[in-house]
């Protein structure tokens, strides 16, 4: 057999080279990808969490001090949530609590609910639905005028027993004829709450990314 020409020999180190460095690349352009992705990402909810939180309530990255919580019954999912704590000189200011509120009309309503340390509502805001379009509208905007009506509202004000629409013995409002929709949210907020209530401490002291409860 004839022996392989010295100039093919040297190309095959050379091509081999070639393909680690073309590979090595790629690896390189998609860790810059995905991490431009996670940065868009965290810069997106660290705007909805300054839009939530009232100004100068915090010094910290809420964004960053997220821990996950898991309640079926009180947060409507079976995957665990996220929690964004908000600080102001090392002590706890807020907490957004992701929920689901699992009834509306036309499916399941994700929900951002920001509470105090004394559990008052400081903000509600819907991130997912599938309502219509008029609907969505009236609860999914960031001005909504009806998600304004729970700002300032706890446990104690009004009572939970009356965290319910009026029409169902309760002290909120309705959307007109989206009688669905706005029970859903009532109640999801009001578990959000109760949840709050209930696993306070935990949430406060539990490491970024830890689990409660």
């Amino acid at each position: 057999m004839a022996a392989e020409p010295r100039s093919r020999r040297a190309a095959v180190p050379w091509l081999a080279a070639l393909g680690i460095a073309a590979l090595a690349a790629v690896v390189v352009g998609v860790g810059t990808t995905r991490q431009r992705i996670a940065d868009n990402e965290s810069a997106q909810v660290l705007k909805i969490l300054r839009e939530l939180l009232p100004d100068g309530s915090f010094d910290n990255r809420p964004d960053e001090d997220r821990v996950l919580l898991s309640s079926p019954e009180l947060l409507g999912s079976e995957q665990p949530l996220p929690a964004y704590r908000a600080r102001r000189a090392g002590e706890l200011s807020a907490v957004v609590l992701g929920t689901i509120a699992r009834d509306g009309y036309l499916g399941p309503i994700h929900l951002l609910v920001a509470l105090d340390p004394a559990g008052r509502v400081l903000a509600v805001r819907v991130t997912a639905h599938q309502e219509t379009p008029a609907l969505g509208g009236q609860i999914g905007a960031s001005d909504s005028d009806w998600m304004e009506r729970f700002k300032g509202r706890s446990l104690d004000d009004p009572p939970a027993v009356r965290w319910a629409l009026r029409r169902d013995g309760g002290d909120f409002d309705q959307i007109t004829g989206a009688t669905v929709t706005s029970r859903a949210v009532v109640i999801a907020v009001r578990d959000a709450a109760e949840f709050f209530r209930i696993h306070h401490d935990q949430i406060a002291a539990a490491p970024a990314a830890g689990h409660v409860p």
